[in-house]
């Protein structure tokens, strides 16, 4: 677009930056530096020294756009510091999110507060009806009307007053259907791997339809902690082999080809899924992918998560869950860390102010196995003459009417068009309009301050109490 501006319109570079920087809205995505791209300074002149040319200027000018605060100049290409520069807006993806980018990009702001960074937030949502299943959304439909994605909270509410039988009867048929499809997906990637019909006969008895179900699948990045919940292995399997109220648990996800500690969580997981005193109700989905995904967020009852706080930028994978009646068990971290309350799911305790990065997990760990036994698991067993877990399905209905319309894609979508796309549009016209008039004034403006601003100082100050 700057480009474009140049070569098209005949501004100066300068110009071409603030002609086109309020139509731009840059929203980051990781709370982890590492996540952010760097490129070195050969590759953006073997890419870039064409586009440079034609807007006028050096490498060097193009390398100062993506300067990182605190490190050599000239050398590497931050791409997260080029399009905050570059950028009329800034979001994170969750409140928390926010605030971690704003602390984490501060430096280029390093005269201001960091409250007063510019970074706001825009909490993620998801594709309700690419997620929710049949049985989910005829009882939606039913209740808050064919438009529910769009409906407000208000709309919503009678879903707190449903029969709790029904809502009961649709998440144990979800739960059915989901340990078939596990079932399905285990022995076919052992019949890949060349195991024979009859050595994999035992997946036809893995996972219980009749037992509280626990779903784990994302990326196994190390922050998220995968295996949390495996660091008191022995009390983990007192409660999945419990004889009144066992549990059983669900792993699926993948890391990335070059997250060495990445693979080596997952690889933990994997194995242990094949022991012979843990398959049955430990049990790792290969080749995780959305049909995999679809599975597990439609049928489990409870959905972990345990990052570490705050490095969670968001965690989409809840809101899936809980828009299809189950329960959400994580670190107030993300979207939860805003949208919790003990009445629609559980919070992990963190320990931030723990330096020890493992000693800070395992407490974590233990607060975990201490929800799951004295929370979670009586919640979900403890049944009515009539076979319902009361408090459960109360937990469920409430999850659903509470959380449902803030976690749609069409609320998201309301607030960046609200408070970012129509703003963003607005200062476009009012700085393109009269042949980019507005934009030459404002470099002339700058250019006329920075010559100046030397010359300024504050020799008095006085104070009025009135």
């Amino acid at each position: 677009r700057i480009r474009r501006c140049v070569v098209d319109d005949h501004l100066t570079f300068d110009e071409a930056i603030e002609a086109t920087r309020p139509a731009q809205l840059f929203t980051t995505h990781t709370p982890v530096p590492a996540g952010i791209d760097r490129f070195p300074r050969e590759l953006v002149e073997r890419y870039f020294s064409g586009w440079a040319g034609e807007c006028g200027v050096t490498i060097d000018t193009l390398m100062a756009l993506g300067h990182e605060p605190g490190t050599p100049p000239g050398v590497t290409l931050n791409l997260a510091a080029m399009s905050l520069r570059l950028a009329g807006g800034a979001n994170g993806v969750s409140r928390l999110h926010g605030d971690v980018s704003r602390r984490m990009f501060a430096g280029l702001w390093p005269d201001a507060p960091v409250e007063d960074v510019p970074i706001g937030s825009v909490t993620n949502g998801v594709h309700a009806p690419g997620w929710v299943s049949r049985e989910i959304a005829d009882l939606l439909e039913r209740t808050v009307g064919n438009d529910w994605p769009e409906a407000p909270p208000e709309r919503w509410a009678p879903l707190e007053d449903l029969p709790d039988e029904e809502l009961w009867a649709i998440r144990r048929t979800q739960r059915e259907r989901l340990v078939q499809f596990a079932r399905r997906r285990v022995r076919a990637g052992l019949l890949a791997r060349g195991l024979s019909e009859q050595e994999t006969e035992w997946c036809e008895e893995i996972l219980d339809p009749g037992i509280l179900t626990i779903g784990f699948a994302r990326r196994f990045a190390p922050y998220k902690r995968a295996t949390l919940v495996l660091r008191d292995r022995a009390r983990l399997l007192d409660l999945l082999t419990a004889k009144k109220r066992p549990v059983q648990i669900i792993f699926a996800g993948k890391a990335h080809p070059a997250d060495d500690p990445g693979k080596e969580l997952l690889r933990t997981v994997a194995q242990l899924a094949m022991e012979v005193e843990w398959r049955n109700r430990f049990v790792f989905i290969e080749d995780y992918d959305m049909g995999v995904g679809r599975a597990l967020v439609r049928g489990v009852d409870l959905w972990l998560n345990t990052p570490r706080r705050p490095l969670e930028a968001c965690g989409t994978s809840g809101m899936k869950v809980a828009l299809n009646g189950a329960l959400n068990c994580s670190t107030l971290d993300g979207w939860w860390a805003e949208l919790y309350d003990n009445a629609v799911g559980w919070s992990i305790p963190s320990q931030e102010w723990i330096g020890d990065l493992d000693a800070r997990d395992a407490a974590e760990s233990a607060a975990l196995m201490a929800i799951l036994e004295d929370e979670i698991v009586p919640a979900f067993y403890d049944r009515d003459d009539s076979g319902v877990p009361r408090e459960w399905v109360r937990r469920s209905k409430a999850s659903l009417a509470r959380l449902g319309p803030e976690l749609c894609a069409t609320r998201m979508l309301r607030e960046y068009v609200d408070d970012w796309y129509v703003p963003a549009r607005n200062r476009a016209r009012e700085v393109t309009r009269d042949g980019f008039q507005r934009a030459r004034e404002l470099v002339q403006w700058r250019d006329r301050i920075e010559k100046c601003w030397p010359g300024v100082a504050v020799r008095a100050v006085a104070h009025d109490e009135h």
